[in-house]
């Protein structure tokens, strides 16, 4: 009986959870009950202490018998008010120190169970419904497609309609077989994923969980019996006080210690079904066998090179299991040395180290939860390919009619032309690399990198492959702006994004100064095309008031977007800071620099979503540029609407249509932009101070606004009042609002 075999359900989780956080009240009582005892301790030594001193000792009657004796007396007392501050100080370095580490230890031990649980489900969920669940989806569109396409071709009549129905058929049985292997990999996969999540991997954590919790439980009961030690007194009363508590520590059994809780809160394990092939994809598709991979001469070189890549991975995984089993190896050692050279009162010390060890031996098993799902689909393909062996695929048996078929693309492959792009891709799936020989190839000699195969297949003209008789004439150029890691050298950190770091650095090619946006690696998927969002709307743009892309580093981890680097800061800071020795003109030119910019992304259709002060960068020679498009969105109307939540949401800069309704437009920003104008003409103040976000919301459905701030001359906080019209209709445009702010510089002096 345990948690791996009792609470591996979400009822199980929840009672888990609970019994962590009432397990931490406890302690935390705990702990403030030592430390009490401590303060009274030291105040009742003092008051000992203050007594001895108060008192003379009949040091007016040195020779008299009574007054030896209470000198005696007192200064036994000051004695005692020395044991007792010792046993006060020993209380608070030993016990509750230990306990408050102990706290520690358990909170970082539940945020950790929490947040692997959350992982191991969400990947579960990932692996075994939404990646089947798209993948069977995308199945049921290729199955119809290739119904459709085959019909087509069975009621062609002509000649020439019926070689373009072929072609579009051979097209749709391509797809679908691709799609198929792919599907049925994924099954495979899901399958191990699920077996390895609920026999491995959930219980492997529950058992850690618990291992952890007897740890602690056993840690727990050396200190309070060390508390009870330094605390005990030697009086009889007191002694005996002291020994039933002693003997209920005494009766603490850690191994037991959860047994209560399992027979109050055991289930039994809720797994659910293991995903299977669905066979209903097959009514309306090809004579297709369920859980089989398709090999013939439409898929033999996808086989191939999945076999390849599947291959590459399983070799990754291996030395990722081989890596994590090393690193438990290392830690089971250590642990091993450092309890031999610890005292067994000092354990709390190696719990950071045993807790390390779990989370070790929880990697291990998810690499090789990886290890088997890959080792599965290595297998079928690896049998597909020796089933095969030397010989020719074989043919996709409803065209074997028509394989001598003359088609209007023959002449055209016999005189050695480029036949159309559908047709390459009817017959080249990828590049190809051998596994033994580690080179790149399509057909014929292979090269060690793909650059070179290019460079010979540019120059040699022959063809790609013998079957399409494709000729390279010109090779596609590299996207100006993607980089490579090495091209970059990077500098001290400046600063700090919701993805990562960001850092100073400079291009190695001509030490152009750059600013490095970092994304974590290990962010999911989804976040990483959120982070390289800014990219794809900045690629786009160039305007003196808008940050400049300098280009992507996507070849491996960690994922770089690189930026000019704008070498003043943030505007809020420069506000801030220099914001008394700055005057009204350059104010007007600052704001007058992101109306500047901001109508130019309005006649981009493009939405910032973020417009503020703090998104704003200033140059050494005071030109504002706006930055951070990590929100902003493009749309064909100008408008997006957004679903989900507030939380991150920047409610005192957002205008009230964007928090009811979720709906973003350049009017939304118009609204932002008079907060950035309120922000610049009040140097850096907070808008709305006093309030909170829903209070801020309230305020403004209400009517409220912002009041003119002391230095805002008349114009400008006019203008501000027209960006705060309720109706997003009544505001100004950006390019009014860039001609208003010029007019308004003109005018002041």
């Amino acid at each position: 009986m345990g948690f791996s075999s009792e609470l591996c359900s979400p009822q199980g989780h929840g009672a888990v959870q609970q019994l962590q956080e009432a397990e931490l009240r406890l302690l935390e009582g705990m702990r403030k009950w030592m430390a009490q005892r401590v303060r009274s301790d030291r105040e009742y030594a003092g008051l000992l202490h203050h007594m001895s001193l108060q008192d003379g000792g009949g040091r007016g009657l040195p020779d008299s018998p009574v007054s030896q004796s209470w000198a005696e007396i007192t200064s036994q007392t000051e004695g005692l008010s020395r044991v007792l501050r010792q046993h006060a100080e020993d209380l608070n370095s030993g016990p509750l120190s230990k306990l408050s580490v102990l706290i520690r230890e358990r909170q970082l031990m539940r945020k950790s169970y929490s947040e692997q649980w959350q992982q191991l489900q969400q990947e579960l969920a990932k692996t075994h419904s939404q990646d089947i669940e798209k993948l069977k989806s995308q199945y049921r569109a290729l199955a119809r497609d290739s119904a459709q396409a085959r019909r087509k071709y069975q009621e062609a009549s002509k000649d020439k309609d019926r070689d373009r129905a072929k072609d579009k058929y051979v097209r749709s049985l391509w797809k679908l077989f691709a799609h198929h292997n792919r599907y049925v990999l994924g099954v495979r996969a899901a399958q191990l994923h699920h077996q390895h999540h609920h026999q491995r991997l959930l219980p492997g954590l529950l058992q850690s969980l618990q291992d952890l919790h007897e740890e602690m439980a056993c840690i727990l009961k050396d200190i309070l019996q060390e508390y009870l030690e330094i605390s005990s007194l030697v009086q009889d009363e007191v002694a005996s006080i002291h020994r039933e508590m002693a003997s209920a520590a005494a009766r603490i059994q850690p191994e037991a210690e959860y047994h209560g809780f399992l027979r109050q809160y055991g289930t039994a394990p809720d797994v659910p079904p293991c995903v299977t092939f669905d066979e209903s994809l097959l009514e309306e598709g090809e004579a297709l066998e369920p859980g089989e991979l398709q090999l013939n001469e439409l898929t033999v070189e996808s086989v191939q090179h999945t076999l390849t890549a599947v291959t590459d991975e399983l070799a990754s995984a291996t030395d990722t299991v081989v890596s994590r089993q090393e690193a438990v190896v290392q830690l089971q050692q250590e642990l091993q040395d450092e309890k031999q050279s610890t005292h067994p009162r000092e354990r709390v010390q190696l719990l950071g180290k045993k807790q390390a060890l779990q989370e070790a031996l929880q990697a291990l098993q998810v690499a090789l939860c990886s290890q088997a799902k890959l080792q599965a689909q290595h297998e079928l393909l690896q049998a597909k390919v020796r089933q095969l062996g030397p010989g020719e695929p074989p043919p996709v048996l409803l065209l074997q009619d028509d394989r001598h078929s003359t088609s209007s693309s023959e002449p055209e492959r016999e005189g050695g032309r480029t036949p159309t792009l559908e047709i390459l891709k009817s017959h080249i799936s990828g590049i190809f690399r051998p596994r033994f020989s580690n080179l790149f190839r399509l057909e014929g000699d292979g090269f060690p990198s793909i650059p070179l195969l290019i460079d010979h297949l540019l120059h040699s003209q022959q063809p790609l492959t013998k079957k399409s008789g494709v000729v390279l004439n010109r090779a596609v150029p590299k996207d100006k702006w993607v980089l490579n890691h090495e091209d970059l050298v990077l500098g001290e950190q400046i600063g700090r994004g919701n993805f990562g770091e960001v850092f100073s650095g400079r291009l190695r090619a001509d030490n152009t100064p750059v600013a490095v946006k970092s994304c974590r690696e290990t962010l999911p998927p989804e976040l990483k095309a959120k982070f390289l969002q800014e990219a794809r709307i900045l690629k786009q743009y160039s305007h003196p008031n808008i940050v400049r892309l300098i280009g992507v580093c996507t070849q491996k981890q960690p994922i770089y977007i690189v930026m000019e680097l704008v070498q003043g800061g943030d505007f809020l800071t420069y506000l801030r800071t220099e914001g008394s020795r700055l005057r009204v003109k350059t104010l007007l030119q600052l704001v007058g620099d992101a109306a500047a910019g901001m109508a130019y992304l309005e006649s981009k259709c493009c939405i910032h979503r973020d417009l503020a002060a703090r998104n704003c960068l200033v140059t050494e020679k005071n030109v504002l540029k706006i930055s951070d498009f990590g929100m902003s969105r493009e749309e064909a109307d100008g408008i997006y609407a957004a679903s989900g939540g507030l939380r991150q949401v920047p409610v005192k800069w957002t205008a009230p249509e964007a928090l009811n309704y979720g709906r973003y437009s350049s009017e939304s920003d118009v609204w932002s932009f008079g907060i950035l104008l309120w922000e610049t003409f009040s140097l850096g103040a907070s808008p709305y101070p006093n309030l909170s976000n829903q209070q801020t919301r309230e305020f403004v459905e209400n009517g409220g606004r912002l009041p003119c701030p002391e230095l805002c001359p008349d114009a400008v906080f006019r203008l501000m009042e027209q960006c705060w019209a309720y109706e997003s209709g009544q505001r100004p445009s950006f390019s009014t609002i860039c001609q208003e702010l010029h007019s308004i510089r003109k005018r002041h002096r």
